[in-house]
């Protein structure tokens, strides 16, 4: 693994210092994404995964969406056939997938290339990167490490909705502006 500083006692140690700027890469892509309004689901199908990726979900309101026990397969690629004809009328593919245990969830990551949804993932020394677009090297296994990484990025992703909305109230104060000058200089 590209990733590991090393090994003691038959443990992959990873490197940190290799951890921290994929860390702030995934965070600048899911503000981002965010920003842009978009749908963001995280993905955690390990009992233990739950409340983590449930709350994750949750800072992000509308836009974010959790996938807490095993991935359907089929759920993107097959959409017409889980969702019925209605399909048409809703967005059904996210904008991104943030997938804490990747091993566990192939089929999703698959789904979401043939989609072409960029995908972020912990990935473990027993994953290879190219599994997922945006890989963060960290221990999988570990509740704790999922916590605290699902947690940098759903904030990520609340900041991106905040300067989204700042932007678009800005946006349309501007427009107000231009409007109530054409207004003026028409009656002048």
């Amino acid at each position: 693994m590209p990733y590991a500083y090393g090994t003691r006692a038959g443990i992959t140690i990873i490197d940190l210092d290799q951890t921290l700027p994929l860390l702030r890469r995934a965070v600048n892509v899911v503000r981002e994404v965010a920003r842009r309004r978009g749908q963001i689901v995280f993905i955690g199908s390990r009992p233990e995964l739950r409340p983590v990726v449930q709350k994750a979900a949750q800072r992000l309101g509308k836009q974010g969406y959790a996938v807490t026990d095993r991935w359907v397969p089929g759920t993107l690629t097959n959409r017409q056939h889980f969702f019925g004809p209605d399909i048409k009328k809703v967005k059904a593919i996210p904008d991104l997938a943030i997938i804490l245990n990747p091993t566990n969830n192939l089929s999703a990551i698959r789904e979401c290339a043939i989609e072409h949804v960029p995908t972020i993932g912990v990935i473990d020394s027993n994953v290879d990167p190219r599994l997922v677009m945006y890989p963060i090297p960290a221990n999988d296994e570990n509740p704790r490490t999922a916590e605290l990484i699902s947690g940098v990025l759903s904030i990520a992703g609340k900041e991106g909705i905040a300067i989204g909305t700042m932007q678009l109230e800005a946006s349309l104060e501007n427009h107000k502006k231009r409007q109530r000058q054409t207004k003026f200089n028409q009656e002048a």
